[in-house]
């Protein structure tokens, strides 16, 4: 038995890809290890397929503090990457925590960022999810969600965003490039993810047939000394994160002078920690201000039924991973 009919279009420019994506019923397929999965289960119908794996998309470029990522680079090539292993190994940590070795041969920086939520209910077709089908409730609130977000959720959402590598990159304050009908412009990565609302949850901010080009990474190189990626999970192979942290100082003379934190598996997108980050700046590299640091973590969460466990480990995760990089060089 057949499934749906589809047009496919092999792009091999970007102008063509757009002017193909701009389309009603459009898809894009890059590394495809996300979207096919979707596509088999009917979570995805596209109309038009747009294969976008030939776009001269996947150069990883560093000059002076600043790391390029085209969108197209496979995970594996930027893990393995010897400027990235140098001087940006909070995103080489990041990607080999991510994936099997077999997927990150296959998967691709942009498609890695777009991934939709692992969330069951959005993953059942027949289960209530604002997500999949907006305006028909979140059967996560009072059902299964001991996964679920602890942060920026609402009465529409409690999903929690898959991506270990958004998670270094937001600490990092990375930018990317998105392509569009109406031209090409930048943006900061956290910008990229929404909110959700009352009935529905956007995956990003992105237009029907945009693009993300480039991923930008500057003025990170200070961190390169002192960064690590936390990921605590249900099982050592490969496995979403319950909850992950990316931590990265800087430290002149005992005293933190920089710090960027950011958790993973506790909130709808990629949950900048800024309250730890206070907590950290001027203070003496130790325990005091881990803990310090790890008490601002928590505050504010709405735990749910299931998932109020998440709470000392977001709480433990931050001060485990600060201990690791907050010691002598």
């Amino acid at each position: 038995m057949s499934g749906p009919s589809f047009h496919y279009v092999g792009a091999t420019q970007l102008h063509d890809a757009l002017s193909h994506g701009a389309r009603r019923g459009a898809a894009y397929l890059a590394g495809g290890t996300d979207f096919l999965q979707l596509w088999k289960t009917g979570l995805a119908t596209p109309e038009i397929v747009i294969d976008i794996s030939r776009l001269p998309l996947a150069e990883i470029s560093h000059a002076g503090n600043a790391l390029n990522l085209g969108a197209l680079a496979r995970l594996s090539d930027v893990s393995a990457h010897g400027d990235v292993k140098v001087h940006h190994p909070l995103v080489a940590q990041a990607v080999l925590a991510s994936a099997s070795g077999q997927l990150r041969n296959q998967a691709t920086i942009g498609g890695n960022l777009l991934q939709r939520t692992r969330c069951p209910y959005f993953r059942g077709e027949h289960l209530a999810c604002n997500k999949r089908a907006p305006g028909s409730g979140c059967g996560a609130r009072d059902g299964e969600n001991r996964q679920a977000a602890l942060f920026g959720t609402g009465s529409g959402c409690v999903a929690t965003h898959a991506s270990d590598l958004a998670v270094a990159l937001v600490a990092l304050d990375a930018e990317i490039i998105v392509a569009g009908a109406t031209g090409e412009r930048r943006l900061a990565l956290r910008d990229l993810y929404p909110l959700p609302g009352a009935t529905t949850a956007p995956d990003s901010t992105l237009a029907d047939g945009d693009v993300i080009t480039t991923i930008n990474i500057r003025d990170a190189t200070r961190f390169a000394a002192r960064s690590t990626y936390l990921k605590i999970r249900d099982r050592a192979s490969f496995e979403f994160a319950v909850v992950s942290v990316a931590a990265a100082l800087q430290v002149e003379g005992g005293i933190i002078t920089a710090a960027r934190l950011a958790a993973g598996g506790i909130a709808p997108l990629p949950w900048r920690l800024h309250g730890s980050e206070a907590a950290l700046v001027g203070c003496a590299a130790g325990e005091a201000a881990f803990v310090a640091a790890g008490e601002r973590a928590i505050e504010g969460a709405r735990p749910l039924e299931k998932n109020a466990f998440k709470i000392p480990l977001l709480r433990n995760a931050v001060i485990r991973a600060l201990q690791t990089i907050g010691g002598p060089l």
